[in-house]
């Protein structure tokens, strides 16, 4: 991409064209990427074995740890590196992208070293118990211990790409390897084929992320005259100059993620006091709610660059028309699919086992859990755009009332009035509460 092209998205197509151009990708990308979540899900599910679904409910607040790093220099760079193109620096856009490149590659093999050791207590802690144990291990030595690495370059790298205006890029990326994986599944874990179980869903995942971290590298290295992209190891003398205005940003979007982890395994844990079936139904429902919040997250991650390069370019009208808009189509989604969750939830909960004591533990989990879903569309636009201005405070805050600062203590709660079902209700009370302060920190920065 020429500077020219990019300067014509940025600068002057017309705000409805350019966020178009840009969160369509986007949003594919994230659609598939839930599509090959569900998958993993629904073909585990076919197994028609509550544990096989339970163990992959309980390892995956492990698994997103791995994209909550990739979050704290991928967003990070990404921010960063949109607003040096707003200055027209791409020297300094180089550099940046180096160092978010090496930074991620070596957080990611210091976690993947941490878990191969404490796998088994680590497990414990998200909910595992002695029946799921065995099958949870399994299925977290693929997508974490093998598959962690190229799992978190993968998601880095396309935020990188996306930044410099290439959301096409990143998005067939992220989308091929979503695809394999779905071809995969069935395959590895069916006992008609290779018959792996959730271990086999665990290899798919990781072979999926291996294939989308090798087309990004050679999308960087083939374009190597039309990018600012730079991964020479040698441009990480400047890390002193770039890491900290990273990891200032990138950090909110990493906490949020990582608490969001700490608040799915503390809900898991408190679910694994009741029946398996309902830990089996938490999984399910924590997959069906991720439709708006993934499409929320693809818009999102679109119109980041565009708000952080007309922020940093001083076009400030321009940013809060792309900001608006992008609010709008977010919450218009969300609220189309809590009026379908609420109608078919039964049937939605079918699709991914025929277990009919899960089904009715899954209906009734997310019709509670999706009255969440509009005001989480609205927020987490918010969050990304004071992550585009570089307001990490106000990032930081929004961060952490959303994951982690009321989970747990509602938990406690509400498992205590109303037992098991009173546990979804509270997302959707930590979602109100954080719309409402979100929107105050906003008025004050536009004062």
């Amino acid at each position: 991409m020429t500077a020219e092209e990019r300067i014509e998205i940025f600068e002057n197509l017309p705000v409805p064209q350019a966020v178009r151009r840009q969160i369509i990708p986007a949003v594919i990308s994230q659609l598939i990427a839930l599509v090959y979540q569900l998958a993993d899900t629904y073909f585990v599910g076919l197994l028609n074995d509550p544990v096989q679904t339970a163990a992959v409910t309980v390892a995956y607040p492990a698994f997103l740890m791995v994209t909550a790093l990739s979050n704290l220099f991928g967003v990070g760079g990404a921010s960063a590196l949109s607003r040096a193109l707003g200055k027209h620096d791409a020297d300094q856009a180089g550099q940046i992208s180096a160092v978010s490149f090496w930074f991620g590659l070596i957080t990611a093999a210091v976690y993947v070293l941490v878990f191969s050791v404490f796998s088994t207590p680590i497990l414990r802690l998200t909910g595992a118990t002695d029946a799921t144990i065995s099958a949870a291990s399994g299925y977290a030595r693929w997508v974490i211990v093998i598959g962690g690495l190229p799992t978190l370059l993968s998601v880095l790298l396309a935020n990188l790409i996306r930044a410099e205006g290439r959301a096409s890029k990143a998005s067939f990326g992220l989308s091929m390897g979503g695809v394999l994986n779905i071809l995969l599944d069935p395959l590895l874990v069916l006992p008609s084929f290779a018959g792996m179980g959730a271990a086999g869903a665990g290899l798919a995942t990781a072979i999926s992320n291996f294939v989308s971290l090798v087309y990004f590298l050679i999308v960087i290295l083939r374009d190597r005259k039309g990018t600012v992209l730079q991964l020479q190891p040698a441009l990480l003398r400047y890390s002193k100059m770039h890491l900290k205005p990273i990891l200032t940003i990138g950090f909110p979007s990493a906490l949020q993620l990582g608490l969001t982890v700490v608040a799915v395994s503390a809900q898991a844990k408190f679910v694994s006091h009741y029946p398996t079936e309902a830990v089996a139904a938490l999984g399910i429902t924590k997959k069906i709610d991720q439709l708006p919040l993934y499409f929320s997250i693809g818009v999102s991650s679109g119109i980041l660059p565009l708000l952080a390069y007309t922020h940093s370019a001083g076009r400030e009208d321009r940013r809060r028309d792309v900001f608006r808009l992008g609010v709008g189509i977010s919450v218009g989604f969300s609220l189309f699919c809590l009026v379908l969750f609420e109608l078919l939830a039964p049937q939605l909960a079918g699709l991914f086992i025929k277990d009919q004591t899960t089904i009715q533990y899954a209906a009734s989990f997310l019709r509670r859990m999706v009255t969440a879903m509009p005001l989480m569309s609205a927020c987490y636009p918010m969050i990304i755009q004071f992550q585009a201005m570089g307001r990490a405070k106000e990032s930081l805050v929004c961060s952490i009332l959303r994951k982690g600062v009321l989970d747990i203590p509602l938990l406690f709660l509400m498992d205590a009035v109303l037992p098991l079902y009173g546990l979804m209700w509270v997302q959707p009370m930590v979602d109100g509460i954080s719309m409402i302060v979100s929107l105050a920190l906003y008025k004050r920065i536009q004062k």
